[in-house]
C-alpha cells in the first residue's frame, strides 16, 4: 500500500511533464509492484536483473569466438545449449534469501 501511494505521488509530480511515460506506467501498474506480494527476504532478487545480466555475459563470452552463425536456427540452438548448461551449473544453488522462505513460497504454489 505504501509503495502504491509513493507511485501515485510520482504520477502526480511528473504526470504533466511526462504524460506518455505515466500512461505507460499506469498500464503496467499491477505488474510493476507484484514483487511486494513476496517475502521481504527475496524481493531484491526478484526485481534485480543481476542473474539475467550474468547469463547475458556468459552468452556474449561464449559466442565471441564463433564470430557469426550461419543461420538463425544455429543461434537458437547455441543459446538453448548455453541456457541448459547454465541451469545445470546453478541447479542446486539457492539464491540469497530463498532458503529462508522456501516453505512460504511453496505454500503460494500449492
Amino acid at each position: 500500500e505504501e509503495a502504491t501511494a509513493v507511485l501515485h505521488d510520482f504520477y502526480t509530480k511528473w504526470g504533466k511533464v511526462y504524460s506518455h511515460v505515466i500512461r505507460s506506467l499506469k498500464d503496467i501498474e499491477p505488474d510493476l509492484l507484484v514483487f511486494y506480494n513476496y517475502p521481504k527476504q527475496i524481493r531484491a532478487s526478484i526485481y534485480s536483473t543481476n542473474m539475467i545480466e550474468s547469463f547475458n555475459n556468459v552468452i556474449k563470452r561464449k559466442a565471441k569466438p564463433k564470430a557469426e552463425f550461419p543461420n538463425e536456427q544455429s543461434l537458437d540452438t547455441f543459446i538453448g545449449i548455453q541456457a541448459m548448461s547454465y541451469n545445470e551449473r546453478y541447479f542446486n544453488r539457492i539464491h540469497k534469501g530463498f532458503g529462508q522462505v522456501q516453505d512460504t513460497l511453496e505454500s503460494y504454489f500449492d
